[in-house]
């Protein structure tokens, strides 16, 4: 029972340690969808470039959908956001970062290959222009909230 309570509390732990690749770093990564039936899912992180210049997001790729993109919400005018693929990918400003974030720039997984369940772990690999492919371990955290999270964990005593 420890050794599992233990082995448990490691593997939270690595979870919750950020993937570096070059000067970038992914931080705070979470995926979700709507529902357990849901066709398409997405991924938020926040990109960190440690470097000395810029690089650029280009590419995300994942066996948990058939098509994988990085998507964007613009405003058509009327004030409504539609959501569209950024084929330019999201740059990520030397000594700065760039967030992935509900309602902004998010990695979509569409035609989702199994339910997204609370817990699991998704696989990802960002490609960026100058640090090259970086895959990610990011967990499933359907209960999150817009905008709640960032940078606190939750902790049962």
């Amino acid at each position: 029972m420890k050794l599992n309570m233990f082995a448990a509390g490691a593997l939270a732990l690595a979870f919750s340690t950020p993937a570096l690749a070059g000067d970038i770093k992914v931080m705070e990564a979470y995926a979700r969808s709507a529902s357990p039936s849901a066709k398409s899912g997405a991924a938020f992180m926040v990109l960190h470039n440690k470097g000395a210049e810029s690089d650029r997001l280009i590419n995300a790729a994942s066996d948990i959908a058939a098509r994988v993109e990085l998507h964007t919400h613009i405003d058509n005018g009327d004030g409504v956001m539609l959501m569209r693929h950024d084929e330019d990918g999201f740059e990520i400003p030397a000594g700065g970062m760039h967030a992935l974030a509900r309602g902004g720039d998010h990695v979509m997984f569409m035609g989702l290959t199994a339910p997204m369940k609370q817990g699991d772990i998704v696989l990802v690999t960002l490609t960026f222009e100058k640090a090259g492919d970086l895959v990610v371990e990011i967990p499933v955290d359907l209960e999150r909230k817009p905008g709640e999270g960032h940078g606190h964990m939750k902790h049962s005593h």
